[in-house]
């Protein structure tokens, strides 16, 4: 174990930087539902917030799935992240996966909502928010991560 913090080590695994790619496509939106005359301030936050969880899904899954497979070697270029420093253990790693779900659920019900504008919206982007959770947690989980089958 190394002497990083626990709270560093989680908010290194949260990967903050990598946030504005989430945020970039909602805000592009937003932008043109601001110039349509469509804009709503709630839909816009709840868009970013299961935007910003679901990119943290995906960061959190991939350190995990990393660690567990042993593609995150010490001889790896890169930072070292928290579970390979032995800070966050697989068990502390797993109760996050399931608390960000859980949020991404419940901000993307709030925004599906706040946003839909007929049944088949709601069912069609209810499905393809389940989707990014599935794709975002078996990048590098599971059986058959497609991760590492260079699919990008």
């Amino acid at each position: 174990m190394t002497d990083i913090s626990r709270s560093q080590a989680w908010l290194e695994s949260l990967r903050p930087k990598t946030l504005p790619l989430a945020f970039a496509a909602i805000i592009v939106g937003t932008v043109l539902a601001w110039e349509q005359g469509h804009f709503d301030p709630w839909v816009a936050l709840l868009a970013l917030i299961t935007a910003g969880l679901l990119q943290i899904l995906s960061n959190l899954a991939n350190d995990y799935g990393d660690a567990v497979k042993g593609s995150d070697k010490p001889d790896r270029i890169g930072p070292l992240r928290g579970m390979q420093k032995g800070v966050i253990t697989p068990q502390q790693m797993k109760r996050a996966l399931i608390v960000t779900v859980v949020l991404i659920c419940l901000f993307g019900l709030a925004l599906l909502c706040a946003a839909w504008q007929s049944v088949g919206d709601f069912i069609g982007f209810l499905a393809l928010g389940g989707l990014s959770i599935v794709a975002a947690i078996t990048y590098t989980v599971g059986t058959r991560p497609y991760g590492y089958i260079g699919l990008g």
